[in-house]
């Protein structure tokens, strides 16, 4: 079996990185975090990797909006680099504050092959503040997005300031019908959240928490699925173990909905 060896990238005002490279290690994949410096500058080749992940944080410290500055460093000494990446074939997965990034590179949506191209934005939340809190989200079962093959429902944390997902009219009907809309907040019963404060926690339109390109090979979400790698992670872990005790299903870290996410990366790469 191939080994699969992803790229965490971190630098100025990123965390997270730790739990993402942990919890892809946990999926069977290799992880090194890797500053943005080492690639720019050339200590590190993007060519090693088939995965590489924009973890969570505030880069640059959000200044000129959130993934602004961290997306022009990139695209400024290693823009060619990336859109190689992914004509690769490898994958590209950003979180949060990567999935901000992602959108201001250009590199999601991917309309028509476009990866240079801004057309979609995640600007300030509705309700003015930062949002830390546990949401519901429905996946689309006909997205093409590699990341979520099998899922139907996730629980995942968000903790951001600027994540209404926002596009013009016509960009929003075309991510619809390729089904490039994967993740959407949803009630608790499942049906879409229809802007609802707070399981849309965020207003953005059509409850869109994260997109992939037309490929599915390049995902990003607001919601942070490296935060939720052990059952004992979820705000409702103790009723969650008597569930389970009771109905004699073991609980494991293997099913905890965030490593999901990073074991189809995976299990996509090796195949």
């Amino acid at each position: 079996m191939n080994r699969v060896n992803a790229l965490v990238l971190t630098g100025y005002g990123l965390n997270c990185d730790i739990e993402t490279a942990h919890a892809i290690e946990l999926a069977g994949g290799r992880a090194d975090r890797v500053h943005i410096n080492a690639l720019i500058e050339g200590d590190a080749r993007l060519d090693d990797y088939q995965m590489m992940t924009f973890v969570g944080g505030f880069s640059w410290g959000d200044d000129h909006g959130a993934g602004v500055v961290q997306a022009v460093r990139l695209k400024t000494h290693i823009g060619e680099q990336l859109l190689r990446f992914i004509a690769a074939g490898k994958l590209v997965l950003g979180i949060c504050n990567g999935f901000q990034t992602l959108v201001n590179l250009g590199l999601l949506p991917g309309l028509d092959a476009d990866y240079q191209t801004r057309s979609v934005a995640l600007a300030a939340n509705d309700c003015g503040n930062f949002r830390d809190q546990w949401v519901s989200l429905g996946v689309n079962p006909q997205s093409p997005c590699v990341f979520t093959r099998g899922l139907t429902r996730l629980e995942l944390p968000v903790r951001h300031g600027e994540g209404k997902f926002f596009a013009e009219p016509g960009t929003l009907e075309k991510l619809l019908r390729q089904h490039q809309v994967v993740l959407r907040y949803v009630l608790p019963e499942g049906t879409p959240a229809g802007g609802l404060f707070p399981d849309n926690p965020n207003g953005s339109l059509y409850d869109i928490a994260g997109i992939c390109d037309p490929s599915g090979r390049v995902f990003g979400l607001m919601p942070h699925p490296e935060a939720y790698h052990h059952w004992t992670h979820h705000p409702r872990w103790t009723r969650l173990r008597e569930e389970h005790r009771r109905s004699g299903k073991p609980l494991d870290a293997a099913g905890a909905a965030g490593n999901l996410i990073f074991k189809n990366a995976v299990a996509f790469l090796q195949a």
